[in-house]
C-alpha cells in the first residue's frame, strides 16, 4: 500500500525505529521491525495498535555487567596499574599496532572512519524526526507500495536490484475481486479473503446506487447497514481510497445518524476523518460540523478546544460550521434561549445529533427557570425549550419526576408549573442521568 495507507502514528513510529537502530543492532532490529509490521497486518490492527507504545526489544539498552563488592575487591587486589611499557607490550601482543604519528595514510583512514561516524549519527537523528520523514523525498522508499506474498512473507523480493530489502511492497498480494453479486450480507473476516468472494471496484458502485435506491423506499435499515459494511469491508481489502470510498462511508453516517444508530456513525466518522486528512475530498465541512456537535455531546472541552483551533478559514466560514460554532457558545455562555433556537433550525442532519444531549439542556435550563420563577405555564416551556407539542413537554417533566401542576387537572393548554417541588427533582435527576456520558461507538 502507498505511504497514505500507512496510519500517520505508523510512519512516526517506524521513523523513530530506523533513527534508534546502530551498526551493532540494524540486523536483529530490522528483522524484528518487519516481522511487527507483518504480525500487526495479519491481525488487521494497522490502524488499531498504540505504535506510539510499542518497543522493539531489539532496540532495548543492553544490561550492564554488574560486579559484586567482593569481586571487585578481589580484581584490585590481583591487579596492579600497569606501566606505560606494560601497555604497549600487550598492545602489541594482542596484534594491535599504535598509531604512528608519521604514517600518512593510516591517519587518512582514521580521519575517514570519523566522518563516516560523524555523517551516520548525524542521519540517525534527522531519521529520528516524523517530520523529516514526511518531508524528505529522498526517504520516500521508506513508504512506498507494500505487500504480502501469498506464502505469508511480508518482504518484497530480496534479488530486484530497486526493491529496499527492509520495506514490504504490500502491492504485490493486493486483492481484486471477482464476485459478480451485487448484494452481500456482512461477514466479519477470519481468514484471508479470497478474490471469489469479493466484488470488485465496477461492482460495488453498482451495490451504493442499488442500497441508495432501496433506501429511498424505505428498506429495513439492518439489511442496508450490513450491505453498506459489506461493501466498506471490500473497499478495505482491496485498499480502495478514493472519492468513492469517502462517499460510501458518508451516506453510511447520515442512514446511521437518521436511524440513531451511534455506533455505526462513530465508526464511519473515524474513518473519514482520516481519510480526509489524505487529502480525498468529500463533504468536509458537514462532517466537520457533525464533529463539533458530537463533541459538545460529550463534553469532550479540551479536544473540542483543539478541533476548533485547526479550522481553516474555508472551514468557518461554511453555515453548518459557523452553526456547530454557535451552539458551542449558547453551551459555554448558558443562552439556553439560543441553544434551542439553533436546535430548531440545525442544516443537514445536526438535528440528529443534537436529539442525544437535548434533554440533558432542557434539564439544565428548567433548573435555571424553576430557582428565577414561582411558576411557569406549560405553554411557555414548550415555546423556550423547543417542543413540537405541550405533550412533549410535559412527558419530559413526568420522566424526570418534576410534573409538579398548580393544576394538575386543566388541559395541557392551561396546566402551570409549580416551581419550588419542580426545582429539586429536576437537580436530583440531572445527576442520576447526565452527570456521566456514555456514547456508543466512540473511538
Amino acid at each position: 500500500m502507498s505511504s497514505d495507507s500507512w496510519p500517520p502514528q505508523l510512519k512516526d513510529w517506524v521513523a523513530k525505529c530506523l533513527g534508534q537502530m546502530t551498526d551493532t543492532n540494524r540486523t536483529e532490529a530490522q528483522a524484528e521491525l518487519r516481522q511487527v509490521i507483518a504480525d500487526a497486518f495479519a491481525a488487521h490492527t494497522l490502524w488499531t495498535t498504540d505504535w506510539a507504545g510499542v518497543q522493539l526489544q531489539s532496540l532495548l539498552p543492553k544490561p550492564v555487567p554488574t560486579f559484586t563488592t567482593t569481586s571487585l575487591k578481589r580484581k584490585t587486589l590481583e591487579t596492579s596499574m600497569p606501566s606505560k611499557k606494560a601497555k604497549k607490550s600487550a598492545l602489541k601482543n594482542a596484534g594491535i599496532q599504535a598509531l604512528d604519528p608519521n604514517d600518512q595514510a593510516a591517519l587518512n583512514r582514521r580521519a575517514q572512519r570519523f566522518q563516516r561516524e560523524h555523517e551516520l549519527e548525524r542521519t540517525k537523528h534527522m531519521r529520528g524526526s516524523p517530520s523529516y520523514v514526511r518531508s524528505n523525498q529522498s526517504t520516500a522508499h521508506l513508504f512506498k507500495e507494500m505487500s504480502l506474498s501469498r506464502s505469508g512473507s511480508p518482504l518484497g523480493n530480496p534479488d530486484d536490484p530497486e526493491a529496499d530489502p527492509n520495506v514490504i511492497d504490500w502491492d504485490r498480494a493486493t486483492i481484486v475481486g471477482t464476485s459478480q453479486e451485487i448484494f452481500k450480507d456482512y461477514l466479519r473476516l477470519t481468514t484471508e479473503p479470497k478474490p471469489e468472494q469479493i466484488r470488485p471496484y465496477p461492482v460495488l458502485q453498482k451495490t451504493l446506487l442499488e442500497l441508495k435506491k432501496r433506501w429511498r423506499e424505505k428498506c429495513n435499515y439492518s439489511w442496508i447497514c450490513s450491505q453498506l459494511k459489506s461493501l466498506r469491508q471490500d473497499l478495505t481489502v482491496q485498499r480502495i481510497k478514493n472519492e468513492f470510498t469517502v462517499q460510501v462511508y458518508e451516506i453510511h453516517a447520515r442512514m446511521a445518524l437518521e436511524t440513531a444508530d451511534m455506533v455505526e456513525y462513530n465508526q464511519c466518522q473515524a474513518t473519514l476523518k482520516t481519510l480526509y486528512e489524505l487529502g480525498i475530498p468529500g463533504q468536509v465541512e458537514e462532517f466537520t460540523a457533525y464533529r463539533i456537535l458530537m463533541l459538545l455531546h460529550g463534553r469532550n472541552r479540551s479536544e473540542l478546544n483543539l478541533f476548533v483551533g485547526q479550522l481553516t478559514p474555508r472551514q468557518k466560514a461554511d453555515p453548518a460550521v459557523q452553526h456547530a460554532l454557535g451552539v458551542q457558545r449558547a453551551l459555554a455562555m448558558g443562552n439556553y434561549h439560543k441553544l434551542f433556537e439553533l436546535y430548531l433550525t440545525a442544516p443537514n442532519m445536526g438535528a440528529y445529533i443534537m436529539d442525544h444531549f437535548i434533554d440533558r439542556e432542557r434539564v439544565k435550563a428548567l433548573m435555571v427557570m424553576t430557582k428565577a420563577y414561582r411558576t411557569i405555564p406549560l405553554s411557555y416551556i414548550q415555546n423556550v425549550l423547543g417542543f413540537d407539542t405541550l405533550d412533549e413537554a410535559r412527558i419530559l417533566l413526568v420522566k424526570h419526576s418534576a410534573a409538579f401542576f398548580t393544576n394538575p387537572q386543566a388541559p395541557d393548554s392551561q396546566k402551570v408549573l409549580d416551581c419550588k417541588p419542580a426545582g429539586p427533582e429536576l437537580a436530583k435527576a440531572f445527576e442520576e442521568k447526565y452527570r456521566k456520558i456514555l456514547i456508543k461507538g466512540a473511538i
